[in-house]
């Protein structure tokens, strides 16, 4: 794996969250975006939409396959990155930064109790990638 910052949290969907009070910026991880190979397109739900955690918030189109956004905490999207909408390579290209998906108010800040840190994450993909 390329990159793991330690400033967020990750869930078992390979999506990462980013933490400002009720605020949660979420992404994929560059271990997903890795083996997505080059992303094509995105979907994500309207802003002002409530998603459920472990609800499809949206979708990625790779060269290699179509996958669901699983939501790692419950809330209402706020904010959607129309910039990756328009460039959906920025994903590839900084995945933690510029390529961030959605904001979204979270209305349950205990869930993110259940995210994994780097370092858990990490233990989790090399076990993925052995199973």
């Amino acid at each position: 794996m390329k990159v793991l910052p330690e400033d967020v949290l990750y869930s078992s969907e390979h999506v990462w969250v980013r933490v400002d009070g009720s605020m949660a910026t979420i992404g994929i991880t560059d271990y997903v975006q890795e083996r997505l190979g080059d992303i094509l397109s995105v979907e994500f739900l309207e802003a002002d939409t409530y998603v459920e955690r472990d609800e499809t918030f949206g979708s990625i189109e790779s060269i290699k396959e179509v996958v669901d956004l699983i939501a790692p905490v419950s809330g209402t999207i706020v904010v959607i990155n129309e910039d990756i909408i328009d460039d959906s390579d920025i994903i590839n290209r900084d995945p933690y930064d510029t390529g961030w998906l959605v904001i979204i108010e979270m209305d349950n800040l205990d869930q993110i109790d259940d995210l994994m840190v780097a370092s858990s994450y990490n233990d989790f993909v090399t076990q993925k990638e052995i199973d």
